[in-house]
């Protein structure tokens, strides 16, 4: 079982934003530019990056989506905080 996690995120207020950053990614869009255009998270001055975090750090349902869902194909979570366009990087 995976403890840690490497993550990229942009976080909006909208699903339709973030349907719309995910149809964007799909097309080639580079995530790190998108994250600095669109994200209300602090981490998105540095193109969405989380950085390495524990199991049990993050909100439930984004900390789920971490530890269980595929690595490095983007993917929408929905939290307290908003929409977030989740790609997790690897986890160890």
């Amino acid at each position: 079982m995976a403890r840690t996690a490497a993550a990229l995120h942009i976080l909006v207020k909208h699903k339709e934003q973030a349907d719309d950053i995910l149809a964007q990614l799909k097309k080639g869009a580079k995530f790190q530019a998108l994250a600095k255009k669109y994200s209300s998270c602090p981490s998105g001055k540095k193109g969405g990056d989380l950085g390495e975090f524990k199991k049990g750090q993050m909100v439930p349902a984004f900390d789920k989506a971490c530890f269980t869902g595929e690595i490095l194909t983007p993917m929408l979570v929905k939290t307290k905080h908003g929409w977030h366009v989740l790609k997790v990087l690897y986890r160890t």
